[in-house]
């Protein structure tokens, strides 16, 4: 009996866990609601009739592209000077940048070199007028019948051999800087003068000068870089990929960062015959007058270079949406409801920007109130993350 009554209480208790446990249990068939995607919208009654759908237009668009240039010295302007004699510097007359005519001085130097052409045109001076005079005394000695004419003969070839020595020697001391009337002088006085002149052979600026005081230089150095910067070359490297439509005539706008509001217009002089093998870009080049001298080398610039026309799709600009470095458009999905899509876009004409990837032929788009439907996407985004 008393095993009995313990048998119904300890089902009792049983019965009770049981029965406590299932009504604490959460039901399992429950679903979490599911979250509006962040690029669609549905626009309201009141924002509807402000939007404008339409479709991309086709039209024929100019191949532009757009590339960092820079401004060159024109190379055939420019020229390298070197000393025509071995010696040393000893005086330095101009510096970078500054403006030089042809023949103006641009450095002194001492030379054994030319000390010894001068005193070699002097000696061969002084031979020239002994075979002169015994050319003179031979003459009269024949007259006299004191010689014969095969004397005289022998003394008019050696004073020939002494006049082109003479005149050897004279045109290295001019090759060597001496001026002409320098060489008169030196004939006329015998006063020897090792100083050497390196002057400018054309009009134009000093690009660098390589010398220092009291340094020795050699004909084969380069002593000063002379331009003509009233002409530059305005150069760019163009992708491979994007040069192929490029030749020379192609029309050309730039602007210079330096002078803001400057507007450079022109076309193509030069289109590089080949590729840079470590860049993978192609040179092209315009001639860039410059007569005023606002230009300078080294400035940065921007180019734009306009190549042949295709038919293209365009859409415009009031239709593009730009969000996180990114250009985007809202396509037409069902009635009042819209997607924000990516889209990839090429240059800007006018009012349109040349549409190259993102839609399908036949979808409809927001070409006008695309701004007002994005404001109040994020509106509704701003307000589902506050109720989260």
């Amino acid at each position: 009996m008393k095993t009995t009554r313990i048998l119904a209480f300890l089902a009792s208790i049983a019965t009770t866990a049981a029965c406590g446990g299932a009504a604490s249990e959460k039901p399992v068939d429950q679903k979490a609601a599911p979250k509006p995607n962040p690029l669609e919208i549905s626009a309201g009654d009141n924002l509807q009739p402000r939007l404008t759908l339409g479709e991309p237009a086709w039209a024929e668009v100019a191949l532009t592209q757009t590339v960092a240039a820079r401004l060159e010295v024109n190379q055939t302007k420019v020229t390298r000077v070197g000393s025509p004699v071995m010696g040393r510097i000893t005086m330095l007359a101009v510096h970078e940048g500054q403006h030089v005519r042809r023949g103006d001085l641009l450095a002194l130097l001492n030379s054994t070199g030319l000390s010894d052409a001068q005193l070699f045109f002097l000696k061969s001076d002084s031979q020239r007028k002994v075979a002169q005079r015994a050319v003179e005394r031979a003459q009269v000695l024949l007259k006299n019948d004191v010689i014969g004419e095969a004397e005289l003969q022998r003394r008019e070839a050696e004073h020939a051999q002494a006049q082109a020595e003479f005149d050897a020697a004279r045109d290295q001391l001019v090759l060597m800087g001496m001026a002409p009337e320098a060489v008169d002088e030196l004939e006329r006085s015998h006063n020897i003068n090792s100083v050497a002149r390196i002057v400018a052979s054309m009009n134009g600026t000093v690009l660098d000068r390589k010398l220092t005081l009291g340094q020795v230089i050699q004909p084969a150095d380069t002593a000063f870089e002379i331009a003509d910067l009233s002409d530059l070359w305005l150069e760019a490297d163009v992708p491979e990929q994007q040069a192929g439509k490029l030749h020379v005539g192609t029309p050309v706008e730039a602007e210079v960062a330096a002078l803001p509001g400057v507007k450079i217009r022109g076309e193509l002089s030069f289109v590089s015959a080949t590729v840079n093998p470590d860049t993978r870009t192609v040179r092209v080049r315009m001639d860039l007058p410059n007569p005023d001298g606002k230009f300078k080398p080294a400035m940065l610039a921007t180019v734009k270079l306009t190549g042949d026309t295709a038919r293209q799709r365009v859409v415009p600009t009031s239709a593009v949406i730009r969000e996180e470095n990114g250009e985007f458009i809202f396509v037409q999905v069902d009635g009042n409801k819209y997607a924000l899509r990516p889209v990839k876009l090429g240059v800007e004409i006018d009012s349109s920007r040349v549409l190259t990837e993102g839609l399908k032929d036949g979808e409809k788009i927001v070409v006008d109130g695309a701004f007002h439907l994005n404001n109040e996407r994020r509106r509704q985004l701003l307000r589902a993350s506050e109720e989260e």
